[in-house]
């Protein structure tokens, strides 16, 4: 069985390596708005290995789909250890809902700074009260002549407090259906009347906000989809955003890290990767992220083959992917021995702590993005066709 791309693609592979050794140093970490990340995202875009299928009138690279090309650019980005480019809610989660449901002359607004990385987004969604039960949210908005009126709070909001817009769920049909009195904003971060207030995760930063709404105007064209319908929209951004939360990509740049350090790290002057007990945990977590590479390439044939069905594939992406990162990053930690406890300033901290910030993070994904035991409702009653749960009435 021959299992090679064949030579058009090795030829394709050819040009990616050479693309990386060209660039190999190339400075490209840094700050949201670093002139090192800017510079470089504008670079990936102009070489079709970020924005690559994005129509060129939008920004974007302007190539067709291709499911091996996108395997072979993200396996050697990996090989590589290099960035990617830009990621986040505005890239990853808005870009493909704009193009699917947006006016044309909002892809024409927002799609093109958005993939550079000058403009950045935050997500709107949950609430005090409403956050498994998203429909449940109460910020409203009131249209007044030509500008809607927006009162309410968000939590959990991240990135809000260097975001310069935010895509955002609103009551707008008060007495309509919780599903059907919503709607879907798009709004600047400095409009007056709007509050960000930071709030300290695991990994010890302010990674996530909660945001208050006080008489936020807003002009009345500013909304993706119909009034009352942006449930819909809403639902698109959320398939999007169980995608990005544990990137089968990223993973992989990830797993190479860890084989390196396994290599690095020695007990008694003896490599941790020749530990039977060490490498056995490796193998499990190397072949888990194979089949998440698989299965993601069944995600992307979809968008060549219409008529495949892959929603059942989609769904288990945020499940399986969050709990194997969190594990990945986990095996790191035990492979640093009590070195992996070191946090802060820790003058023996290793790759400036980013194992530690990882295992934190993802563990918190687990509950992010809707929690991995709503995920697994969702994939027995909507992909598997189990009996949905049933609802228990409370007696006040």
């Amino acid at each position: 069985m021959d299992l090679s791309y064949g030579s058009e693609y090795e030829t394709f592979r050819t040009e990616v390596q050479t693309f990386l050794e060209k660039h190999k140093d190339t400075p490209t970490q840094g700050a949201l708005r670093s002139e090192n990340v800017l510079n470089w995202q504008r670079t990936l875009i102009e070489n079709g290995y970020a924005a690559r299928t994005i129509p060129k009138e939008y920004g974007g690279y302007g190539a067709e789909p291709n499911i091996l090309e996108s395997r072979i650019i993200a396996e050697e980005f990996a090989n590589a250890q290099m960035s990617q480019g830009q990621g986040g809610q505005g890239i990853s989660m808005l870009v493909p809902t704009l193009l699917e449901m947006g006016t044309e002359e909002q892809k024409k607004q927002f799609i093109g700074p958005t993939i550079r990385g000058e403009m950045i987004w935050c997500q709107g969604y949950s609430e005090p009260s409403a956050g498994s039960d998203l429909a449940s949210l109460r910020t409203s908005a009131v249209l007044d002549g030509d500008e809607w009126v927006i009162n309410g709070q968000k939590i959990w909001t991240s990135t809000a407090h260097m975001a310069d817009w935010i895509f955002c769920l609103v009551r707008t049909e008060p007495e309509a259906p919780k599903h059907q009195g919503i709607s879907f904003l798009l709004f600047r971060m400095d409009s007056p009347g709007i509050d960000v207030r930071p709030l300290v995760d695991m990994t010890l930063n302010a990674n996530f906000n909660e945001v208050f709404f006080t008489d936020v105007r807003v002009p009345k064209d500013q909304i993706v989809g119909q009034r009352g319908q942006g449930w819909l929209v809403a639902n698109s951004i959320l398939g999007f955003e169980r995608g990005s939360l544990a990137s089968p990509d990223a993973m992989l740049m990830r797993l190479n890290a860890l084989i390196d350090l396994m290599q690095k790290e020695t007990i008694n002057g003896q490599s941790l990767m020749t530990y039977p007990s060490y490498r056995d945990r490796l193998m499990q977590i190397q072949a888990r992220v194979m089949a998440m590479q698989f299965n993601d390439m069944r995600i992307l044939s979809s968008r060549i083959n219409k008529n495949q069905d892959t929603k059942l594939a989609s769904m288990i992406v945020k499940l399986q992917g969050t709990e194997l990162r969190h594990e990945l990053e986990a095996l790191a930690l035990d492979v640093m021995g009590e070195l992996g406890m070191a946090i802060g300033d820790n003058p023996y901290l290793r790759d400036k702590g980013l194992w530690q910030y990882h295992y934190m993070y993802f563990l918190g994904l687990i509950i992010g993005g809707g929690t991995n035991q709503i995920q697994k409702n969702i994939i027995g009653e909507r992909g598997l066709g189990l009996p949905r749960e049933p609802k228990v009435e409370i007696n006040k």
